[in-house]
């Protein structure tokens, strides 16, 4: 069952143009005509997400990731082409809309500044017609489990970034939505509060059948809750699809092998010729190997020396997204 379909969706921005001429004339053209460009700011992207999966959406600061989000919630409307959340156009019928879908949009808040934490979310209770027994039920494990009892009567202003954001998660999940997307949702909380999160919304996809679409810039998060994601560059979607496979696509592989003896000098140097040397200390090497080698390089060294160690290291997400964008930028280049 399909969640989420966007099909050829584009949003497009004016933006002033910067005029550098400076004088009199020069400031009553501009304020008189006010010259602007378009941005398109996400060009023609399409993806559907099924219902009940966890989906991470990556890229680098200006990719369209927050824009993206912002058009799947209904904050803007696209330019050009569909988008269907739960059967809803989410920028249409946004008030039946909201009550169906969980938010936490990175800095901003969902929580009143000057009020405790805990009228914001009897608010909240009141707005999504949640009654008194089922809310405080929901409050009851969503405070334990993300560690907010102690808070719930300080007022927003007072709390630091780490524990607003567990407030406001929590707010964004009372009412049992559907679909939840969360933008940076493990800013400002220390490396304890960031795993009891991440458990946490194991949890509540587990139990509840939650689909969420998350961005964030820490790649160990994406790995531990997403097996798919969805890469953004200047607006355009240039990959969709699972983690192990985008790994397993990844050409170099590391090596790192500890030395005892060598059996076989001549072969062992024309197996470390096939290699790029990352890192040489006494009898420990650290090699870069492609992909299509490795097995025959690694058999090579092992033929013709005693080791005390080998290890292959798996491509981090981190480093392969990095070398996907690189490859991208070369293919806009050439084009």
């Amino acid at each position: 069952m399909q969640a989420i379909h966007v099909q050829n969706v584009s949003k497009s921005f004016r933006v002033p143009v910067k005029d550098e001429r400076q004088g009199l004339a020069a400031k009553l053209r501009r304020f008189v005509v006010n010259p602007s460009q378009e941005l398109r700011a996400v060009d023609d992207l399409s993806f559907d997400v099924g219902a009940g999966e966890v989906v991470g959406l990556l890229g680098v600061n200006g990719s369209g990731k927050s824009t993206t989000i912002k058009m799947l919630t209904g904050i803007l409307t696209p330019t050009s082409g569909e988008i269907d959340v739960l059967g809803y156009v989410p920028y249409r019928q946004r008030i039946a809309y909201t009550h169906h879908i969980g938010v936490v949009l990175g800095q901003k808040t969902l929580l009143w500044w000057n009020i405790p934490v805990i009228d914001s979310l009897r608010l909240y209770r009141d707005i999504y017609g949640q009654s008194s027994k089922e809310f405080e039920e929901r409050l009851d494990h969503f405070a334990d489990v993300l560690e907010i009892r102690d808070i719930l009567h300080v007022p927003v202003r007072k709390l630091s970034l780490g524990l607003r954001m567990r407030a406001e998660i929590v707010a964004s999940l009372l009412h049992r939505p559907r679909v939840v997307f969360l933008d940076e949702p493990t800013i400002g909380l220390d490396i304890l509060a960031r795993l009891n999160l991440k458990r946490f919304l194991r949890r509540l996809h587990e139990e509840e059948g939650v689909t969420i679409v998350l961005t964030t810039h820490n790649m160990f998060d994406v790995e531990e809750l997403c097996r798919r994601v969805l890469i953004l560059q200047k607006g355009k979607l240039i990959y969709d699809g699972d983690i192990a496979a985008l790994k397993a696509s990844d050409e170099q592989k590391v090596v790192e092998l500890q030395v005892l003896q060598v059996l076989d000098d001549r072969r062992f140097q024309a197996a470390l010729g096939r290699t790029q040397v990352v890192e040489r200390s006494a009898s420990k090497y650290r090699l870069q190997v492609d992909g299509a080698e490795a097995v025959s390089v690694i058999g090579d060294l092992m033929a013709s020396s005693r080791l005390e160690n080998l290890n292959v290291i798996p491509p981090t997400l981190e480093s392969i997204v990095e070398k996907l964008f690189a490859r991208s930028r070369s293919a806009q280049h050439v084009a």
